[in-house]
């Protein structure tokens, strides 16, 4: 029995090492490829500025070309929501990086959740951030609009306006702890309406190259600000 015992532990400890960053979350393979992806680069460490979201800073591929710096690594998973991502902030906190972009709560709208069900579990990952490496300079992104006339996105229909009312709520949080905020909102809207600028999506959700390129534009100031 104690053999046994001793060779369950001998399988475990491969996995605590490197800060605790295997991760294990989601049922969707592509979360795992990704923490597995992850696991195998170097560590993120105080030089880096990490971007970290769901699909829409994973498909912006090098961040470090876009935003015409050195060590930004990209953080985002398709697919993934508030829970995720508080689940694989060990791959990314004990290396206490320069900076953190946060973008969450779209996945979390189309699964369903109310407004304050997604609210709450976005500030939990904002929290824990700040608990556990609190000199990392933290910016929460507002959420992209969504332009519904596509009809790519079932589970978002009828959501426009969430976007902006979860944009409030972190907003108002962000302002309460004393956390940069970035509204990158105002960028994407169409002139007197709350949808995304056709132009800049490539199916209602996701952006075009000249989507990305808004949005570094509104981004590099804030990276200047970190030299």
């Amino acid at each position: 029995m104690r053999s046994l015992m001793l060779f369950f532990v001998a399988l475990l400890l491969p996995i605590s090492k490197a800060w605790g960053q295997h991760v294990s979350y989601s049922p969707f393979m592509h979360y795992t490829d990704r923490v597995n992806e992850f696991e195998k680069m170097r560590a993120v460490d105080s030089t880096d500025v990490v971007m970290l979201g769901n699909s829409l800073t994973e498909f912006g591929g090098d961040w470090s070309k876009l935003l015409r710096a050195y060590h930004v690594r990209n953080r985002g998973i398709a697919g993934d929501d508030a829970n995720g991502i508080y689940q694989r902030l060990s791959q990314i906190l004990p290396g206490k990086p320069k900076a953190i972009f946060l973008m969450v709560g779209i996945n979390d709208i189309a699964n369903g959740l109310s407004i304050d069900e997604v609210a709450s579990r976005c500030e939990r990952v904002i929290a824990k951030i700040r608990h556990d490496s609190p000199r990392t300079k933290l910016y929460v992104q507002s959420l992209l609009p969504i332009n519904e006339s596509f009809g790519r996105w079932t589970k978002l229909n009828g959501k426009t306006e969430w976007v902006p009312q979860l944009n409030a709520r972190l907003r108002a949080y962000c302002k309460k702890k004393g956390i940069g905020y970035i509204n990158l909102f105002p960028f994407f809207v169409r002139h007197g309406s709350h949808e995304m600028r056709k132009e800049l999506t490539a199916d209602g959700l996701h952006l075009t190259p000249q989507g990305y390129k808004e949005w570094g534009f509104v981004l590099k100031k804030y990276i200047v600000a970190l030299s």
